[in-house]
């Protein structure tokens, strides 16, 4: 299936690692335009060296700063041939007992995985209203429909991120905008080292899973690519799940 990516422009936040980096690459596989997002520039550059149908263009940002965000679709509109796509992506998740956690963790929490990703929807809204349409993706997670000990601000970030993507796409839908959100679970990446690491950890953590591994981050790319197509044109304010089937089996 020809998705139409070739030549579109995407910004990709949280690019340097992880999905992000994979959703990144997925983009410019199909041969999109990518702003590449995140606070590591030498990660970025790394990526931007890849070969690709479409090309990678680094830029650093700190999600915590909000003029820097909202500053993201106007760096990208002068570096790619279009603005029609946004993948909110970069998210952090510091593990904790609610009961010890420092309130100051908490807003850094929903500054960088809400506030954030209000800010750019809000920056690429305005600007796709001027030109008519275009697509955002909100990389939220299972932890949102689920939530898990240890990670309550997470959980409660990830789960006002689904809701934003739901009233957005209410919203906006008359402007042609589409907004939707992606849900993993369990993926090998960095942020998951210490499962990996670990073959007694990964093999209690697998068991949870019905498809009885972890998915590969490359598993994730297509998905986005697909959301942030044409293809999609009449889909918006759905949350898709990819974990295994672990959500299913609750």
């Amino acid at each position: 299936m020809d998705l139409n990516l070739a030549g579109r422009g995407a910004i990709v936040t949280g690019a340097s690692k992880g999905l992000g980096r994979a959703a990144a690459r997925a983009l410019a596989d199909e041969g999109a335009h990518v702003l590449a997002v995140a606070r590591t520039e030498s990660s970025l550059r790394e990526l931007a060296g890849e070969k690709f149908a479409g090309t990678i263009h680094p830029h650093v940002c700190d999600m915590r700063d909000r003029e820097q965000v909202a500053a993201l679709v106007d760096v990208a509109a002068k570096r790619l041939p279009s603005v029609d796509v946004v993948v909110n992506n970069a998210g952090i998740a510091p593990a904790a007992d609610f009961l010890d956690m420092d309130m100051a963790v908490f807003d850094e929490v929903l500054e960088v995985n809400v506030t954030a990703i209000a800010v750019l929807s809000q920056a690429a809204g305005r600007h796709f209203v001027e030109r008519g349409g275009g697509r955002i993706v909100n990389i939220v997670s299972t932890s949102g429909i689920l939530g898990k000990a240890a990670l309550a601000a997470y959980s409660a970030s990830k789960g006002a991120a689904i809701q934003l993507t739901k009233a957005l796409a209410a919203e906006w839908a008359r402007y042609d905008i589409q907004v939707n959100a992606i849900a993993p679970g369990a993926f090998a990446t960095e942020a998951q080292a210490y499962v990996t690491g670990d073959p007694e950890v990964l093999r209690r953590r697998v068991r949870k899973i019905p498809a009885r591994r972890m998915a590969d981050p490359e598993e994730f790319g297509p998905l986005v690519c697909f959301l942030s197509s044409p293809v999609a044109k009449f889909v918006s304010g759905a949350v898709y799940v990819i974990d295994g089937g672990e959500t299913a089996k609750q």
